[in-house]
C-alpha cells in the first residue's frame, strides 16, 4: 500500500523556511515521493487553518517514514522548526 504525507503548516520566518523547502524536496524525493498538492488553493471548513497545505504520495509507509527520519530531511527540519507551525501526518492509502 502507498501512503501519503499530509502537512498543514504556518510559515512564520519565510526566508529559513524556503530553506527547509529546498531540502525537504530532496529528501522527499530520493524516498519516492511525489508532490500532489503545495501550498495551492483552497477551502477550510473545520478546524484550525494553516496557510500552506502539503500532499506528498510515497510507495510504502517505510518509505514515508524512512524519508522522515533520513538525515537529509532531519537537516532540512533544523530551518522548520523555527521559522513555522506544522501539523504532520502519515495515512496509508487503500488499495481500493
Amino acid at each position: 500500500m502507498g501512503a501519503l504525507w499530509i502537512a498543514h503548516v504556518k510559515v512564520t520566518d519565510e526566508e529559513a523556511y524556503m530553506k527547509y523547502a529546498a531540502i525537504a524536496t530532496e529528501a522527499i524525493a530520493e524516498h519516492g515521493g511525489v508532490f500532489l498538492a503545495r501550498g495551492g488553493r483552497y477551502v477550510q471548513l473545520e478546524g484550525n487553518e494553516r496557510p500552506r497545505n502539503v500532499v506528498a504520495r510515497f510507495p510504502s509507509m517505510e518509505d514515508a517514514l524512512a524519508c522522515y527520519n533520513s538525515p537529509k530531511y532531519q537537516e532540512a527540519l533544523r530551518y522548520a522548526r523555527g521559522a513555522s507551525e506544522r501539523d504532520l501526518m502519515i495515512l496509508e492509502t487503500s488499495d481500493d
